[in-house]
């Protein structure tokens, strides 16, 4: 019997609605959820999350079949979705809850997310800016609120992007 084994990614690309979108559009991708990462607080709100004060990125954890799609070509979307040279903001969301940062789930996730990085800053595609896109353990992922799982979907929004 085939028993498909699933792999997790964690990535924080500024405001989770659009991003979370676009992942979940993926053809591999089986399962979006958006959420707190990186930050000190235990079981944080929307509302907490907003005072920049308890050091959580949003982020879309994404449950994803290797055999379908490579963590590679999530990366290579994660850094097509936004700016990942502004520290702490995307477009008019600003605050370290808009952070640029990838979690790690395994030692090979975090080899392959700063060899992507080594790899866009070689090639020059962000010059003359620096990414300053964080590689980091996962954490604990504190799933958000109902109301914003699937946000843009639910409203019939294809993108929420400026």
């Amino acid at each position: 019997m085939y028993t498909m084994t699933m792999e997790k990614a964690t990535f924080g690309a500024g405001c989770f609605w659009g991003v979370e979108a676009k992942f979940a559009a993926m053809p591999g991708v089986t399962a979006t959820a958006v959420g707190y990462e990186g930050g000190a607080l235990q079981n944080p709100t929307y509302k907490d999350v907003c005072t920049d004060q308890t050091g959580h990125a949003e982020v879309v954890e994404v449950d994803f079949d290797p055999e379908k799609i490579t963590y590679e070509q999530l990366l290579d979307t994660f850094f097509e979705l936004h700016d990942p040279t502004t520290l702490n903001r995307q477009g008019p969301d600003w605050g370290t809850q808009y952070r640029s940062a990838i979690f790690f789930h395994s030692p090979a996730q975090e080899q392959q997310a700063k060899a992507k990085i080594e790899q866009l800053t070689s090639e020059g595609k962000f010059k003359p800016k620096r990414i300053v896109t964080k590689v980091e353990p996962a954490q604990t992922f504190w799933r958000a609120e109902e109301y914003h799982q699937r946000y843009l979907e639910k409203r019939g929004l294809a993108s929420c992007h400026i």
